[in-house]
């Protein structure tokens, strides 16, 4: 198991709790404050008199820092504002399950008698600087895998809540206060249910397709059912095609007709369209509630779920109408994988690669060593990869939520791709095939203009084809789709800001004339 990271503000209990925790784990319990005091000889508040809060702030992160880097399976409790340093609680996120403990001011403070060893909490009034450090600190406390508030928690309580979520190791999307988390598992419908019940709604409305409540449906009901709230199901019609604005009324027409309020939570269960067309109304009903993604395609799991992009397509191009919004919580079971096609699945697969070819080495020679079990849709082959492709999403998401800079090159492949989409009327090619073919193509053009090593689109290509997908097309095509390229969100003007894989895993944006693109584009086709 990961370490087991307790974070929160004094007197949430974090010393208390942790040997329990630590007990019902079955691995050491260490507390940095009491780790420094022994190592120092003097109190933490004779430290903080005389060194001041900047010097004890750099031995408590070099503790900590030496914690994690071991990686042995133990409880670490922290102090109140450790992790308040961006830094250090990325690090702790990467390598631990973070869990915040919490409390209110008042009872906090009814646990703090002795304030004279608390110098955070000096002066005329502790209960307004209690109130002003909480509320500074907020963001960077809800940056965790697990919160639990310890009013009315004992000590056992709390063990049991972090035993359940080691259980269920889920990932992290830290973005301060609309943090989420996402789970992985196989065939466990419980996970969404846990997942809808944490989001504390007053109603839900379930968004599916015709195609997902065929071959899922009944999966999918029967873990909405045991939430035990009422539900109100939209039933959209499957397809690119039908990603549009009339998809999107339709569920504001079934929520407010169902006189939703604004704790309502909407449960996108489907593949990216329905995502997508979920998310963007939610993102609109009521000027905002909040939304749960179930995905049921490879390619939702490891891309469309994750990182808040919501909307439908234009018939001038693909996802020109949208906004960014993101979910309360992302479940990807891949038990629901059991129902796609071979081209369902190469489809999903081949954004694993394009994000591996563009962030990660070490996840693109996975999936090359696997190439045949992921094809053939092992899910034992299938799970690590699915987990470390959202993974290196994350990364990218949590540094550029909105794709002002690094997120933008994610849409490797992607030009070429929506405008293949677009030129066959969004039937002809499922999005995954598209990209694949985009970013062969972009690869070729990139490398004619000396960017991108010949032998690495050569590599891509063939992998890409081991896995099932399409890594060629007549330049006819190629040439009738290009007005679709001009419709391009990433256009600006004449230019056209374009991923560019300069190695394995590396890649930067770099703004291309429109001209030079298709000259590249047209040499290698």
């Amino acid at each position: 198991m990961k370490p087991v990271v307790l974070s929160g503000f004094m007197g949430t209990g974090k010393s208390t709790a942790g040997p329990r925790i630590a007990a019902r784990l079955g691995v050491p319990f260490v507390d940095t404050d009491a780790e420094i005091e022994r190592a120092a000889g003097e109190r933490i508040a004779d430290l903080w008199r005389r060194d001041g809060e900047a010097a004890f702030r750099a031995r408590e992160a070099a503790l900590i820092g030496e914690l994690l880097a071991s990686g042995v399976p133990r409880v670490v409790a922290v102090g109140g504002g450790a992790l308040v340093a961006p830094g250090l609680r990325r690090r702790a996120i990467d390598a631990a399950l973070v869990v915040t403990l919490s409390a209110s001011p008042e009872a906090l403070l009814a646990r703090m008698p002795d304030l004279a060893t608390r110098p955070n909490l000096a002066g005329p009034d502790p209960l307004a600087r209690a109130k002003e450090l909480l509320a500074l600190r907020a963001p960077a406390y809800a940056e965790c895998h697990l919160s639990l508030a310890t009013d009315a928690t004992d000590a056992n309580g709390l063990a049991d809540a972090v035993a359940r979520a080691v259980a269920r190791d889920p990932l992290l999307v830290p973005l301060g206060e609309r943090s989420y988390t996402i789970d992985v598992c196989v065939d466990e419908p419980a996970r969404l249910t846990e997942a809808v019940r944490r989001c504390a709604a007053s109603s839900l409305v379930v968004v599916t397709d015709a195609n997902v409540k065929a071959a899922r449906g009944a999966a999918i009901a029967g873990a909405i059912e045991r939430v035990g709230l009422p539900w109100r199901e939209v039933v959209l019609e499957p397809g690119e095609r039908n990603k549009t604005l009339d998809a999107v009324s339709a569920v504001w027409d079934a929520a407010l007709d169902a006189r939703v309020d604004r704790n309502a939570l909407v449960v996108a269960a489907g593949g990216g369209v329905v995502g997508d067309l979920a998310g963007f109304a939610a993102a609109c009903l009521l000027r905002g509630i909040r939304f749960v993604q179930a995905p049921t395609t490879l390619l939702s799991m490891v891309d469309s779920s994750v990182g808040g992009k919501t909307g439908f397509d234009h018939r001038t191009g693909k996802n020109l109408i949208g906004a960014f919004h993101q979910p309360s919580a992302v479940v990807a079971d891949l038990a629901h994988l059991s129902t796609l096609s071979a081209r369902e699945r190469a489809a999903g697969l081949a954004e694993v690669v394009k994000i591996a070819l563009a962030t990660d080495e070490k996840l693109l020679s996975q999936v090359e060593a696997h190439a045949p079990a992921l094809a053939r849709g092992d899910v034992e082959a299938l799970r690590p990869i699915v987990r470390a492709a959202i993974d290196a999403k994350i990364r990218i998401v949590r540094d550029d939520e909105r794709e002002s800079g690094p997120r933008a090159l994610l849409n490797l492949g992607h030009t070429i791709g929506h405008a293949l989409e677009g030129h066959g009327g969004f039937d002809r090619w499922l999005h995954g095939e598209a990209v694949a073919l985009g970013t062969v193509i972009e690869m070729r053009a990139t490398a004619a203009m000396g960017f991108t090593p010949p032998d690495l689109v050569e590599r891509s290509a063939a992998l890409l084809a081991a896995l099932g997908l399409p890594s060629s097309v007549a330049a006819a095509e190629v040439q009738a789709a290009w007005p679709f390229v001009g419709s391009d969100k990433k256009r600006g003007g004449s230019t056209l800001a374009l991923p560019i894989v300069t190695r394995a895993g590396e890649s930067h944006v770099k703004r291309v004339p429109l001209t030079a693109l298709r000259d590249a584009v047209f040499a290698g086709v």
